[in-house]
């Protein structure tokens, strides 16, 4: 498991006391100015990774993978820290089919407001139109939620990820990665999980960033040329 986590004193020790009952856990203490790293050291089962300055999800997430893949691990999964996404379905996620990503999707989100729900569809139409292959194909289905950080890499998708020259700056990560992967042709599966709103870090400058991540994958970033 690979946790970013920024200011989240308050759930952190819930989040990775629920999380390590199936299976380790890293927590990478994203310069938090709270004691969420300091809590995440306490707790047993758990390996910290703390940054002097907040990186945003990219940052996080990448230095997840590179523990992971020192580590040896088959499999990493990325879950939010702040009990958005329910840790008691990590053992579902670990159980999936082989896949190189296994793609979550909220099908029935509760409490989440109107205009979230309205970005999420929107980015979910704009993304399959930009990696969708070939991209007149417009009848053919795309993925159902490329929002979703509760995702499973496995080591060849994670390696793909980071060996991509990556221009995201924080949640665009997931519309990048996903694309990183659906590019170098691996596989990809979907499953549905629970998904309760919590709070939101989302704000015009995040969206504007997503916004111009998008416009690159139309132009062609990380799509293959043979």
């Amino acid at each position: 498991m690979v946790i970013p986590a920024y200011n989240e004193a308050e759930n952190i020790a819930e989040v990775v006391r629920r999380a390590t009952a199936h299976a380790p856990v890293l927590v990478v203490n994203d310069g938090s100015t709270d004691r969420t790293g300091e809590i995440a050291e306490s707790l047993p089962d758990c390996r910290v990774i703390h940054h002097a300055k907040n990186t945003h999800i990219p940052g996080a997430i990448l230095d997840g993978f590179r523990f992971a893949l020192a580590e040896g691990y088959d499999y990493v999964i990325t879950m939010d820290a702040g009990l958005s996404h329910d840790p008691s379905l990590i053992a579902s996620l670990i159980e999936q089919p082989d896949a190189d990503l296994v793609l979550s999707y909220r099908p029935n989100p509760k409490n989440v407001p109107l205009y979230r729900r309205a970005l999420s569809r929107a980015a979910a139409f704009l993304v399959n139109v930009a990696i969708r292959e070939p991209r007149w194909k417009f009848w053919k289905a795309g993925y159902r939620d490329v929002t979703s950080g509760y995702r499973r890499y496995s080591r060849r998708a994670m390696q793909a990820v980071l060996d991509a020259p990556l221009v995201c700056k924080s949640f665009d990560f997931h519309l990048e990665a996903l694309a990183v992967v659906n590019y170098a042709g691996l596989s990809i599966r979907e499953f549905p999980i629970t998904y309760v709103f919590s709070n939101s870090s989302l704000t015009r400058r995040v969206v504007g960033q997503a916004f111009r991540t998008w416009l690159r994958l139309v132009g062609g970033l990380h799509r293959r040329t043979t």
